[in-house]
């Protein structure tokens, strides 16, 4: 028996003795499989991240919100009675359109000046935009990241590199849309080239700035001592770090879209008013906005435009707030 039992059972009878249980000075066993189970940590970062975005009510009710409206949006054709957005109606009576109709039972939203339903045209613009705003996004953040991430990672890439962003962005995105939008035919795919353009510069150069501070630390040296490839350190060591603002400047750059879509259609070089949007229908009722009993026109499109571009706004601030792994409990 070695000196440390002796000591254990000597204590353990002397607490014995004074009442106290003696049990209290046995030696513990060491289980290895309970030591690795204390050590080990169940976190999950996007069950993290989706933990606290939903912990903002506001944030969800926002959420729900927009999704019900961007359902709804691309189910209102399918639903009984709907109206045409592009057909122009006319009164049986009398034949002549239905110009200017205020809100009622038969035109939820009124009539514009040639006598189209506007409750059609809304959602079908609202289509339109969201889909010119969704596709420039994810263009916008693919391109953005690639470019950002090349120029900042690749040293001998920055000199070239730097040189195609100064030319592009010293020249002024609205001459470009503007050039672009005259150039080619006005249309759907005119507005998507025009708005991918230039839109993923300032993405691009955000990623840039944020790698060139972390790209040269000690675990980022360590992978390329190792001979990990440039691709695999960009992917798994660099933009993990950048998830938040990357999804947040991609939520902001659809509300952004759209409102570029709303300038170009205001200056005449939108899409042709054969083919709804927000931008067409905003630019319709500011013609008409002195007059009072016309402003319906204006005011329905600008609260559908507007709730939109606020929800994606707060939208996007709450899940870069989730995203960053200091706000992870």
């Amino acid at each position: 028996m070695d000196e440390a039992s002796v000591i254990v059972k000597a204590e353990a009878a002397a607490a014995a003795s004074r009442g106290i249980d003696p049990s209290l000075f046995a030696f513990a066993d060491f289980d290895r499989e309970a030591g690795e189970r204390i050590g080990y940590s169940n976190y999950s970062y996007w069950r993290s991240t989706l933990r606290v975005f939903f912990r903002s009510r506001l944030s969800v009710l926002l959420l729900v919100s927009l999704g019900l409206l961007l359902l709804f949006t691309f189910v209102q054709p399918l639903i009984p009675g709907q109206k045409s957005p592009t057909v122009i109606y006319n009164d049986p009576a009398t034949g002549t359109q239905y110009r200017n109709v205020a809100p009622g039972a038969q035109f939820w939203f009124g009539t514009n000046s040639i006598g189209q339903d506007l409750w059609s045209r809304i959602w079908s613009g609202t289509r339109t935009s969201l889909l010119i705003g969704f596709l420039v996004g994810i263009v916008e953040m693919l391109v953005g990241i690639l470019y950002g991430a090349l120029w900042g990672y690749v040293r001998r890439l920055d000199r070239p590199l730097t040189e195609v962003y100064n030319v592009l962005n010293n020249i002024p995105t609205t001459i470009i849309l503007m050039l672009l939008a005259y150039i080619l035919k006005p249309s759907f795919r005119t507005m998507v080239i025009a708005m991918c353009a230039t839109g993923w510069i300032g993405l691009a150069r955000f990623i840039r700035n944020q790698i060139v501070i972390i790209r040269d630390r000690e675990y980022n040296l360590a992978s390329r001592c190792l001979g990990t490839s440039t691709g695999r350190i960009i992917g798994k060591n660099l933009l993990p770090y950048l998830v938040s603002v990357i999804m947040l400047q991609t939520a902001l750059s659809i509300p952004g879209t759209i409102g570029w879509e709303v300038f170009l259609t205001y200056i005449g070089l939108g899409l042709p008013v054969s083919i709804p949007s927000l931008g067409n229908l905003v630019n319709e009722g500011r013609r008409i906005m002195m007059s009072p009993e016309l402003r319906y026109q204006l005011i329905f499109p600008t609260l559908v435009l507007s709730f939109i571009t606020i929800s994606l706004y707060v939208l996007g601030n709450a899940f870069s707030d989730a995203s960053d792994p200091r706000n992870h409990v």
